[in-house]
């Protein structure tokens, strides 16, 4: 829900019922930024501390319960702008364990109640960090979906939800109840979240602080057509309603695995487990796992599995006896602004870094989190000393995703771009339409120089076998290389001299340099590095124009006429070639012997000779890399993809070729070895 931060002082009033109300005005308070204007300003776990602290508070002081505390109801008012829906059935929330003492004391008083001393069989799923949804189904068919809302009123979300892909719009199977609510989440997978945010930060418009927000967001959109655009997706946790006709599943791992038969997505993490000991394992292992998942949780829930006894433990006023959340650490929290550095990427890009008040996050000490670009800070209005929400996810980065500026000291300072590079103190620009500033100093700049070396060499470009990340770094600091064409003059007695290179290995990379000399077109525009232009640009520039000085002097117009490229890469491709550092660089290169095969490229897609065929490559091949091979393919028409079907024109199988072989075979479709394809390709140059 929010995320966890330091205590917000809620206790600072003697008398309990000042202490009491004052918790309550709060909670209330973030409910409705959070629930009703999708507005949250506290992280997950300082919203739990602040509702622990109320239910303390209420259990030593019973006699000040009353009904319109947050305690007594599971979540804020529905949106007035959708129509409102009575749950037949609440839909509660679970309490929640945050260690292993709380969760222990959940399962003894489970088998108390049970009065049993044997393990209780629990079936465990992971906690989705979404929105918890109602999809009433009659005769088969979707005829409401309702959003949790207070539990007992939620907000008809039909339109929006009949969007999400995964949500079948009629069930599956001759089993289903002609009437059953089916119970779940809807959330937004993390790589739909980070691309979803990057458009809008590109666009000027506003960013989610978490997947969350964002599902919450789009499915309270008021035109269907925005949440259609969402990445949002479905997965069933429990039903709700079920016509008294059809007799329920004794288990409820059971009932997942019929509502997975209906045509609705379950969890694949969920397992049942004996005893608590077991539990315990299974949410280690979650845990482990977490931050590598494709979607946010935020724990595990554990419900008892047997439906019987399910009914015998009952419910409390706004949770059931028989489930809990066992929370994980939260993966956002609040801490300090302390400064932002900016740091100097390959293409000069500078990128503001906030140093932050060292915080516990999600396992791991933060103490640094990035700020995109000035746009972005200005975005979200930081400053330096200000309190900020940061969030850990997955292999991301931390970033900085909101401010909260009811803590916001009066000695706050302006974050300002610098005037110059921080590494070579180069002039900075920042081109008029474009987010991102940049340092001028290119090669000069040891920072971009580094970057450069290291993309020159990497296995799409130059592909140099045996030169790493951390050797190129050593070689610039040792003062070996200064520009890309040095790479080429270095000697045995130059790389042996440097911290883990011997002789043998030394000369090895001598090796691979010499060999990388022999390249193609497409691989030594690619390794230039030029803004923007990656593999496949760079194999439609060798394709179109054929000769490396047409495309070093080719106009704006002519550029644009190549397939992938608009205004913007023309525009960084022609500044590129004007430098004439650029030039100088790409001439010693040459002089150093790194060739390639020119030729009269092919007049138009119709006239060549693979135009309409497609092709797939499998396996490994030994005299070039299955990148090389695609850009040959493309480079005489063909269409390359990864999957064989009976549209499949021909396969190149190299060595240890598998499945796709064997349909191939299947599907008589035409096979080339590593051999026949070399022979192929050799015939079609020659035309």
């Amino acid at each position: 829900m929010f995320s966890e931060a330091p205590s917000s002082g809620a206790s600072s009033t003697s008398a309990p019922e000042d202490k009491i109300q004052e918790l309550r005005d709060q909670i209330n308070h973030h409910n409705y930024l959070y629930y009703v204007l999708d507005e949250p300003s506290l992280p997950d776990a300082e919203y739990d501390r602040l509702m622990r602290e109320l239910q303390a508070l209420e259990s030593d002081h019973p006699e000040l319960i009353t009904s319109d505390s947050p305690t007594q109801r599971v979540g804020g008012a529905p949106l007035s702008g959708f129509t409102e829906v009575q749950h037949e059935r609440p839909m509660l929330s679970l309490d929640n364990a945050m260690n292993a003492e709380e969760f222990a004391a959940f399962d003894q008083r489970v088998r108390d109640r049970l009065k049993s001393s044997e393990d209780i069989e629990y079936a465990c799923e992971p906690k989705l960090d979404g929105l918890a949804i109602s999809l009433l189904y009659i005769d088969g068919l979707l005829e409401r979906a309702a959003t949790r809302g207070d539990g007992e009123t939620g907000e008809d979300v039909t339109q929006n939800v009949r969007t999400i892909k995964n949500i079948p719009l009629r069930l599956i199977g001759d089993d289903v109840p002609e009437r059953i609510e089916i119970r779940g989440e809807v959330y937004m997978p993390k790589g739909g979240f980070e691309a979803y945010n990057e458009r809008a930060r590109g666009q000027g418009e506003k960013v989610f602080a978490n997947p969350r927000n964002a599902a919450a967001g789009s499915l309270r959109q008021l035109d269907s057509s925005i949440t259609a655009k969402r990445p949002l997706e479905f997965c069933a946790y429990s039903l709700g309603v079920v016509s008294e006709e059809y007799t329920l599943p004794e288990t409820h791992s059971a009932t997942l695995e019929q509502i997975q038969k209906w045509g609705l997505r379950i969890n694949e993490e969920m397992r049942v487990v004996i005893g608590r000991e077991e539990a315990e394992k299974f949410f280690a292992g979650l845990g482990e796992k977490r931050l590598g998942l494709g979607y946010e949780i935020d724990g595990t829930v554990f419900k008892v599995n047997s439906l019987a006894l399910q009914q015998q433990l009952g419910f409390v006023a706004r949770a059931p006896r028989w489930a809990i959340a066992y929370k994980f650490p939260a993966v956002e929290e609040l801490t300090e602004l302390l400064g932002v550095d900016f740091q100097v990427g390959r293409t000069g890009a500078l990128t503001p870094v906030a140093r932050l008040k060292p915080v516990h996050v999600a396992g791991v000490t933060v103490s640094n989190a990035t700020l995109h670009n000035m746009d972005e800070i200005a975005r979200l209005g930081v400053k330096i000393g200000d309190t900020v929400i940061i969030r850990r996810a997955g292999d991301v980065i931390p970033q900085v995703v909101s401010v909260v500026e009811e803590r916001r000291p009066d000695t706050v300072t302006d974050i300002q771009m610098p005037d110059a590079c921080p590494v070579c103190e180069s002039h900075v620009e920042k081109v008029e339409g474009e987010a991102v500033a940049r340092c001028t100093g290119g090669l000069v700049c040891s920072a971009q120089r580094k970057e450069a070396i290291k993309h020159f060499a990497s296995r799409k470009a130059m592909d140099v076998e045996g030169l790493g990340d951390k050797l190129i770094e050593q070689m610039v600091e040792a003062g070996l290389i200064d520009t890309l064409d040095d790479l080429f003059h270095l000697s045995v007695e130059d790389i042996a001299g440097l911290e883990r290179m011997a002789e043998k290995s030394a000369q090895n990379v001598l090796n691979a340099l010499e060999k990388s000399k022999q390249t193609t077109l497409a691989r030594f525009i690619y390794a230039l590095g030029i803004r923007e232009v990656g593999v496949v640009t760079a194999n439609n520039l060798a394709g179109y124009f054929g000769f490396l000085e047409r495309i070093m002097s080719a106009t704006h117009e002519q550029l644009v006429a190549v397939d992938d490229i608009g205004d913007i890469v023309a525009a960084h491709i022609v500044n590129f070639f004007a430098e004439e550092h650029n030039r100088a660089v790409i001439e010693q290169l040459q002089k150093a012997g790194i060739h390639w095969e020119e030729k009269e490229p092919v007049s138009s897609a119709e006239d060549a000779p693979l135009n309409g065929k497609t092709a797939v490559i499998t396996g490994t091949l030994s005299d070039m890399t299955r990148d090389d091979a695609k850009a040959a393919l493309e480079a005489l028409g063909a269409k390359v993809t990864g999957s064989v079907s009976a549209k499949t024109d021909f396969l190149v199988a190299g060595d240890k070729a598998g499945s796709k072989l064997a349909k191939a075979q299947k599907l008589e479709v035409t096979v080339y070895d590593e051999a026949g394809f070399k022979a192929l390709l050799d015939e079609l140059n020659s035309q």
